[in-house]
């Protein structure tokens, strides 16, 4: 899921330059000025596999233009000035976060300041149909808007943990396992936030009981692989199992989810190394937590204290 986070910034007074940047980033295209003035773009953005996280500011003109966002789920947030969508209905509110179409799309730009982030399609796809076992699963978006304030605030919520927690630290990033987590997170977010097909999800069929080997060498591969960036797909292909079968097999046979079953190993794994840190060294619960995939403090805190009864700072200090 990407060997490193990207950054980069992109500054201009030359609106012919920032034109080709709008095409290339945001594929706004057949661009016609309505107004100009004292013009200056400015665009820095942060990417990491799949997902890239950009903070755009247009100022001193407006620019009238069509926007396709066919290979790419953008999420986008109007901080400031205006994003529309002229004789029509308005598919970009003033406030909170919206999806921009992945049909093609006029939209007005005016002293614009735009926070957006974007996933690849096919990556998003693909951890839909994952999710719900079917390899023929089609992914759509059938809305812009979020399905309610409540995953609003829940999606703008994630987002800013990643940016404010994890991808600044270069350390934290650097682990595959930290990235592939960051990615399943922020896709998982994405489709139970906006309208889409998965959240339809596809007919369940009756799925035969797999055999208990199968589940012996799901188990097997999860617990000899809690520091590696693995999910469903690669502990079903462990099982010999499609994603379906082996869900099934844990909630019939475990009463869980194999996804479940990861993180709470990886929870063992976390109270096995603070029982054993010296914390005069400068260990902290944070970086021993992050070597296991767990990145969101508060989250972390409060499944650890559910499982073990106390704080992982009491653990580590005991």
């Amino acid at each position: 899921m990407g060997d490193s986070v990207q950054r980069a910034v992109f500054t201009t007074l030359d609106p012919v330059r920032a034109l080709a940047k709008l095409d290339e980033v945001y594929a706004l295209r057949d661009v016609r000025w309505i107004r100009s003035g004292a013009f200056s773009m400015s665009l820095s953005s942060t990417g990491a596999g799949p997902a890239s996280f950009g903070r755009l500011r247009l100022g001193g003109s407006s620019v009238l233009g069509t926007t396709e966002c066919a290979e790419v789920v953008r999420i986008g947030h109007v901080l400031d000035g205006e994003l529309s969508s002229p004789g029509g209905p308005d598919r970009f509110p003033r406030r909170g976060p919206f999806l921009f179409p992945q049909s093609p799309c006029t939209s007005y730009w005016a002293d614009l300041d735009l926070f957006s982030v974007s996933v690849d399609g096919a990556a998003v796809a693909e951890q839909a149909g994952q999710l719900l076992g079917a390899d023929s699963f089609r992914l759509q978006f059938t809305g812009t808007r979020p399905v309610s304030p409540a995953m609003a605030r829940y999606w703008s919520s994630s987002v800013a943990h990643l940016q404010r927690n994890l991808l600044p630290n270069a350390q934290v990033m650097s682990s595959p396992l930290v990235r592939g987590e960051m990615t399943r997170s922020l896709i998982t977010a994405l489709l139970h936030t906006f309208p889409n097909t998965f959240l339809q999800g596809p007919p369940v069929p009756d799925v035969p009981a797999p055999r208990p080997a199968a589940l012996r060498r799901a188990v097997s591969f999860i617990d000899a692989n809690l520091s590696e960036d693995i999910g469903l797909p690669e502990i079903a292909a462990a099982a010999r199992l499609n994603p379906r079968g082996v869900q099934a097999a844990f909630r019939r046979e475990l009463h869980t989810t194999p996804i479940a079953y990861l993180r709470s190993a990886r929870l063992e794994a976390v109270h096995r190394d603070l029982l054993a840190a010296d914390p005069t060294t400068g260990t902290t619960v944070e970086a021993v937590a992050a070597r296991w995939g767990f990145t969101h403090r508060g989250r972390f805190a409060a499944a650890y204290r559910d499982r073990f009864g106390q704080a992982p700072s009491t653990t580590l200090h005991a």
